[in-house]
């Protein structure tokens, strides 16, 4: 399944539903087949996200608090971290903040 983010402020995005799962997870949002996180809630948001990336960058290995597979010491290498994953998500908060406008989620 998919999840399509959508912003009046920023081009739409799909995402694969684990990592959608993981991201809503991190910002404190339940993972339903629809949502929003409102401009009021966008700070908080991001402010999470950023807590994660942190907690990410802090560890030596690729591994993240909230991977969603296993890796074995040669799939390091190729690990996509949450960094990348959360890119999307985070751009959009900040230009929806920015511009004062709510991002949905739909399946």
């Amino acid at each position: 399944m998919l999840y399509k983010f959508q912003s009046r402020a920023s081009p739409d995005f799909v995402m694969l539903e684990v990592h959608a799962r993981q991201l809503l997870d991190i910002v404190g949002k339940p993972a339903a087949p629809q949502g929003i996180v409102t401009v009021e809630q966008i700070p908080a948001a991001i402010a999470a996200i950023e807590s994660a990336l942190k907690r990410e960058a802090s560890n030596p290995h690729n591994h993240d608090d909230h991977v969603v597979e296993g890796h074995g010491n040669d799939a390091e290498k190729q690990h996509v971290g949450l960094h990348q994953r959360a890119a999307p998500l985070l751009h959009m908060l900040r230009d929806s903040l920015a511009e004062e406008k709510d991002v949905t989620w739909s399946t």
